[in-house]
């Protein structure tokens, strides 16, 4: 009798202290739990607010700034909940910390493109919807996000190129300014009028609405070749209209040197052959 009401006074102390627990601990826990999930579902609306805004003024900006300040959120959010539990904020910031210089120490690439997407957006040498030759690719940038930069190129492919790597490294960017200079060469023949063929292209670049007349374009001969006179044509357009300028112009200019009587060589080569006699010597 004694053992069963020793082993019954003992599951009774065991009771009080859960019971004691649940009342201390329960309303920190549901009021965590409440916190954690308004304050995710507040992060998120700001995140989608933010981006809305940042979309409509500056579409480059929106992706990392959205992205670097729903995790900055998420990761105060946790602090809070853990302190309203009862765990101390002190020693889990410094287990973050600890943990934060593991994870750096061993994503060493990532922080490099992280800090390369910080540089791009600084220094802005290219934004969204710039077309950008990089890495050996050429396209449109479509997104510029925390770690890495999406571009499209004009053959329907996506490109996924890390930012520390278009930071620390040349590109081009194409359509920085509004407008550009055509560079084309026609080669005439030695016997051709250099005049006429200067008049030729002349008349058909006038012709042509998308080459600008200010600055006017440049006609001259380039050079002495092999087998033709090059004479070069410098026109400028708009950004946009240089590729359906620059075809345009070949196909129009060699029509119109074909009906003028301009001839466009092809690569030529003269052979001389000597003959020797040769003396039977006796």
């Amino acid at each position: 009798m004694e053992d069963l009401f020793g082993e019954n006074g003992k599951a009774g102390e065991w009771l009080d202290m859960a019971v004691e627990m649940i009342m201390l601990y329960a309303p920190k826990v549901i009021l965590a739990i409440i916190t954690l999930v308004v304050g995710l579902w507040l992060i998120n609306r700001l995140v989608n607010v933010l981006d809305a805004r940042l979309k409509a003024k500056d579409p480059s900006l929106n992706k990392f700034l959205c992205g670097l300040v729903g995790i900055v959120l998420k990761i105060l959010l946790l602090i809070s909940v853990a302190s309203m539990v009862g765990i101390a904020t002190t020693s889990f910031i410094a287990i973050i910390g600890a943990a934060g210089l593991a994870i750096g120490l061993a994503l060493q690439g990532s922080l490099a493109n992280f800090a390369g997407g910080v540089l791009i957006l600084i220094f802005k040498p290219f934004k969204v919807g710039d077309t950008i030759e990089a890495q050996g690719f050429l396209g449109a940038v479509d997104e510029i996000n925390i770690l890495y930069t999406i571009i499209n190129t004009f053959d329907n492919r996506r490109i996924i190129v890390p930012n520390g790597a278009l930071a620390n490294a040349s590109l081009v960017n194409v359509s920085y300014y509004d407008t550009r200079r055509c560079d084309m060469t026609f080669g005439i023949g030695y016997g051709d009028d250099i005049d006429k063929a200067k008049e030729i292209i002349k008349r058909c670049l006038e012709s042509d609405d998308r080459v600008l007349k200010d600055p006017a374009p440049t006609i001259a001969v380039g050079s002495l070749g092999d087998n033709s006179v090059n004479i070069i044509a410098r026109p400028w357009t708009k950004t946009d209209d240089l590729w359906p300028v620059y075809w345009a112009m070949h196909e129009k200019i060699k029509k119109t040197f074909d009906q003028e009587g301009i001839s466009i060589p092809f690569p030529q080569r003269d052979v001389h052959v000597y003959q020797h006699s040769a003396k039977n010597a006796d």
